[in-house]
């Protein structure tokens, strides 16, 4: 089973293309709001030194910003 999280805030439309892409491949995932939860945002800073969204956790790696390729790739 895979583990897909993918870290969001309110305006963002990349994260939008990025939840719909998912969505249209089937792939179950948990979104988080970081505009809304600061230390899940915090977390992210410290996971990848990176504060822009979407940044997307695949079964432990991270995928920074709207990559589908990158996304499949990690899934395999």
């Amino acid at each position: 089973m895979n583990s897909v999280t993918v870290y969001v805030t309110n305006t963002c439309p990349y994260c939008v293309m990025l939840k719909n892409f998912l969505t249209q491949q089937n792939i179950p995932f948990k979104e988080v709001n970081v505009q809304e939860d600061p230390v899940q945002m915090h977390y992210v800073i410290s996971q990848t030194g990176q504060m822009g969204v979407p940044q997307t956790e695949v079964n432990g790696k991270w995928v920074i910003g709207f990559d589908p390729n990158s996304i499949m790739a990690a899934l395999r």
